[in-house]
């Protein structure tokens, strides 16, 4: 159950810091793309949280192809 836990609030605190660090970075490194709006310059909760899902899955799997 501890460690049900602590998977979850990595998991939560992952999507804090997509939303972080994509409106921190992204607007830096695009700024051209962000001014035509082909990328925005802050993301939603909700995709925040569905990165935080893909990146979740390619650990996983990259973790699994390990052993």
């Amino acid at each position: 159950m501890r460690d049900l836990i602590i998977v979850v609030l990595f998991f939560i605190i992952g999507i804090f810091v997509i939303k972080l660090l994509w409106a921190w970075t992204i607007p830096e490194i695009f700024p051209g793309a962000v001014e035509q709006g082909l990328i925005v310059k802050n993301i939603k909760w909700f995709s925040a949280l569905k990165l935080s899902v893909l990146f979740s899955l390619i650990a996983t799997i990259a973790r699994i192809s390990k052993k």
